[in-house]
């Protein structure tokens, strides 16, 4: 992998961002940034073809703030994003960069928020505005989104717009913006339909090709543990107890400050450890790394570049304790351990909404990523005393005790007791830094984290949702979208999880027909849910849910012998076939499909 030389000034940004990104920690612009900004700075259109992952959204937040006016009263950049998620993460990118731009107001529309406060924040003259295509074809439409001082837009992840149906939602929203607008399209792969819109709507583009590093190394053992910010430190403690092969370890952050800070923090609590940032002589900086290979340190907590070409056998750990904001840092990270066909283990620290990224570099590595199991109070306990047990043999070895022995018998004799409580009293005082037994008032339970991954429905878990379904767990659900719209089940998927929030394990089976679908929703959604749902898009129209009543609704029969559906009435035997036909089988059957292949 190659690593950029080039800075963040040298690309032509204003020292106003370069300042922000110093202190949110990055140095160095990656591959896609050093071959994007330059161009969009000067104003061409741009179709970049890139992996999530790889730091595209500096590669186009940074140029288009650098190009904003001061004196503009309507949005001047609108960043088309597929799911809430993106939108707001790439929001609070934009928000970070520009923290020293005064009077900066960045807005993010997505369904499934309150219409009234996303109105409210609107008022306030956003100067960029990132949103999923549904939520803001509802603002264009009700006249509360003035589209007429875009100067730039920014289509994210077109080819996942593409596979949730948006596309066409895109082309209507492009076609509402002024022609001579600067367009820049990101995609992980091109598929004729992007290209197609290439082609209409940007103008002589430059085109960007990066590709992600994908390759990590086999003996790497990559986990993850899903912790909130507050109890960071705690967990690292723990997740370091826990970790039985533990020899020495790399803990990487984002910023220097933060090098320094975590450092003096697990100092405290007993470790070696050294901070290793871009602040320090070339001296120090090798009297680290070699304090680190003969032992004196057992933990380097470091910054990315400060980081680069350490090649430590011993380091058979790599924390990231900030997680990347890119796979490419990702992999050049956890390469400081697995060398020369050693085991190591990668283990990320992860905020919940730093999920995506998770997922982002589990694609990217094509290697899985586990959960990590946090040691008990107990497990600790008895790690604790094996190592203090493995001490004491280890001076037993070493000889030369002859005076100490001397010393014991002294104590016994002048304070008559016994070899056996001076042991004990001796043991109490070496463990008073580093408790043998952690206290339980310090012992905080935390939740272990479970994998958000939805496994593919098996027969057992769509028979788990039938019953669901008759017990009132579910509730299945109308909406004003079917085939003749062109509509799939993972079109409907994609809008309710990634746009209505709504968790993969809770949607159940769908049924398509030709003017409306169905679906299984829990049972007993409120008002204000059912109406940011119903709000939601597909294939640019609006969902309009409602919840379903099979005797108002033609063209609907439950799976025959489904759990918790009414059996049929017995039927006359004498009466003709035809006539013996209700009007459930004169309509079109629906098709029935299974959420998890969805």
């Amino acid at each position: 992998m190659s690593e950029s030389t080039t800075t963040f000034s040298a690309l032509g940004l204003p020292e106003s961002i370069v300042s922000a990104l110093t202190e949110v920690g990055y140095e160095t612009p990656s591959p896609i940034q050093a071959a994007c900004i330059p161009l969009l700075l000067s104003g061409h259109d741009l179709l970049g073809q890139a992996q999530t992952g790889t730091g595209k959204t500096a590669a186009f937040a940074l140029p288009l703030l650098a190009r904003l006016k001061s004196d503009a009263a309507n949005p001047q950049v609108l960043v088309l994003a597929p799911t809430r998620e993106l939108a707001i993460q790439v929001a609070e990118a934009f928000q970070k960069y520009a923290h020293h731009l005064p009077g900066f107001h960045v807005l993010p529309l997505y369904g499934g928020q309150s219409m009234v406060v996303q109105l409210r924040q609107l008022k306030r003259q956003p100067q960029v505005i990132v949103g999923t295509p549904g939520r803001i074809m509802d603002h264009i439409e009700r006249g509360s989104l003035n589209l007429d001082g875009i100067a730039a837009l920014v289509l994210d992840e077109a080819d996942e717009m593409l596979r949730m149906g948006f596309i066409d939602d895109v082309e209507w929203i492009l076609q509402h913006t002024p022609a001579g607008r600067q367009t820049a399209l990101f995609s992980a792969t091109m598929p004729e339909p992007i290209r197609r819109v290439a082609q209409r709507y940007l103008r002589e583009p430059q085109e960007v090709k990066i590709r992600a590093a994908t390759s990590t190394v086999a003996t790497i053992r990559q986990r993850y543990c899903q912790v909130q910010g507050p109890m960071k430190l705690e967990v690292l403690t723990r997740v370091l107890e826990g970790e039985e092969d533990f020899e020495a370890a790399i803990i990487f952050v984002r910023t220097k400050t933060a090098s320094v800070e975590l450092t003096e923090k697990l100092e405290a609590r007993g470790y070696a450890a050294s901070a290793l940032n871009g602040d320090m002589q070339q001296a120090m900086r090798e009297r680290v790394i070699e304090q680190l290979k003969n032992g004196q340190l057992d933990i380097v907590v470091a910054t990315d570049v400060a980081a680069r070409g350490i090649d430590v056998p011993r380091i058979s750990h790599v924390i990231n304790y900030d997680i990347p904001y890119d796979t490419e840092a990702y992999v050049h990270r956890i390469g400081r351990t697995g060398r020369a066909g050693r085991q190591g283990t990668a283990i990320l620290l992860v905020a919940p909404r730093e999920m995506r990224m998770l997922k982002t570099i589990e694609r990217a590595t094509r290697q899985p990523i586990e959960p990590v199991v946090l040691p008990t109070r107990e497990m600790v306990t008895e790690r604790r005393i094996a190592q203090f047990r493995n001490q004491i043999m280890a001076a037993i070895r070493e000889g030369s005790l002859d005076f100490f022995f001397d010393v014991v018998r002294g104590i016994e004799t002048s304070e008559g007791i016994s070899a056996r409580e001076i042991a004990a009293a001796l043991t109490f005082l070496a463990q008073r830094e580093r408790p043998l037994q952690p206290e339980a008032r310090d012992w905080a339970e935390l939740p272990t984290p479970a994998p958000e991954r939805p496994a593919r429905a098996n027969r057992e878990q769509i028979l788990t949702r039938r019953r669901e379904v008759a017990s009132g767990r579910l509730a299945r659900y109308r909406l004003a979208v079917g085939r003749q719209d062109g509509v799939t089940p993972k079109d409907i998927v994609g809008a309710l999880a990634n746009e209505g929030g709504i968790d993969v394990s809770q949607i159940g089976q769908i049924h398509l027909f030709d003017v409306f679908s169905t679906v299984e929703l829990p049972a007993g959604l409120d008002g204000e849910t059912l109406s940011a749902l119903g709000g939601l898009r597909v294939r640019s129209k609006s969902l309009r849910m409602r919840p379903y009543h099979e005797d108002g609704d033609s063209g609907f029969r439950p799976p025959r012998g489904a759990e918790g559906t009414t059996p049929r009435p017995p039927r006359d035997s004498d009466a003709p076939k035809r006539a013996r036909r209700g009007s459930d089988d004169d309509a079109p059957r629906p098709r029935r499909w299974k959420t998890g292949s969805a």
